[in-house]
């Protein structure tokens, strides 16, 4: 029988999978398998459905992220990853999730309604200003980032610099094609680091083949 083993705050191993433990039981978000420990009832987070999981999966060994954590996410999508995050702020945390797409954002809404720490915002993350009313009083002690457009390492930057309290953390995944669609990947990838560098440690950048082609997570701190 496998053994359920803490990898970080509220992040555990089972057997050879990662996995949160469900804030809201019985009740799966996108198909993924539960199983139960101890009268405990854990989510596994498949990494081929999450940049975050495939990240743990490939090393990353801290999100910086607890209970009661207040965490900004952008590109929400219909909140695969952050229904995991959510397990680990638990009740008392709050994750603003941003994104562009309403039809999206219609089925993140939904998610909102069963997690009472989520808050949808329907907005387009390059114009960060337009939703501070949201997040006022509040400050963001970690920022995500996945969001498939042009200028990811400018809009994780804008979002950063209203957002992101100093030495926190930021977590940026990168579509090296939606950037370049002809260069090496890891020359993308490390350029977009390089555009971080004045404003944020990076601390490590982790591939997340094979979860993903031709992406990466830069992990990083805010000076």
């Amino acid at each position: 029988m496998s053994q359920v083993r803490q990898l970080m705050e509220g992040i555990y191993s089972i057997g050879g999978s990662i996995a949160t433990q469900n804030m809201v039981e019985g009740k799966q978000v996108y198909g993924e398998q539960l199983a139960h420990f101890d009268g405990k009832e854990y989510r596994l987070w498949n990494p081929n459905r999450s940049k975050v999981a495939a990240a743990i999966k490939n090393g990353l060994r801290e999100l910086h992220i607890g209970k009661g954590s207040r965490i900004l996410y952008l590109g929400a999508a219909e909140g695969t990853t952050i229904s995991h995050l959510s397990d680990v702020v638990r009740e008392k945390g709050t994750i603003f999730g941003v994104d562009i797409s309403a039809r999206s954002m219609r089925k993140f809404i939904y998610l909102c309604e069963q997690r009472k720490n989520l808050v949808p915002i329907l907005a387009d993350a390059s114009q960060p200003n337009l939703y501070k009313e949201y997040l006022s009083g509040f400050t963001i002690d970690a920022l995500f980032q996945d969001v498939s457009q042009k200028n990811q390492a400018e809009i994780f930057l804008k979002n950063a610099r209203i957002y992101l309290k100093r030495d926190a953390y930021g977590f940026l995944s990168l579509k090296a094609r939606s950037i370049n669609a002809t260069d090496p990947a890891e020359k993308i990838i490390n350029a977009e680091a390089k555009k971080l560098e004045n404003e944020f440690e990076i601390l490590e950048i982790i591939n997340l083949h094979p979860y993903e082609k031709e992406h990466a997570m830069i992990y990083c701190k805010k000076k």
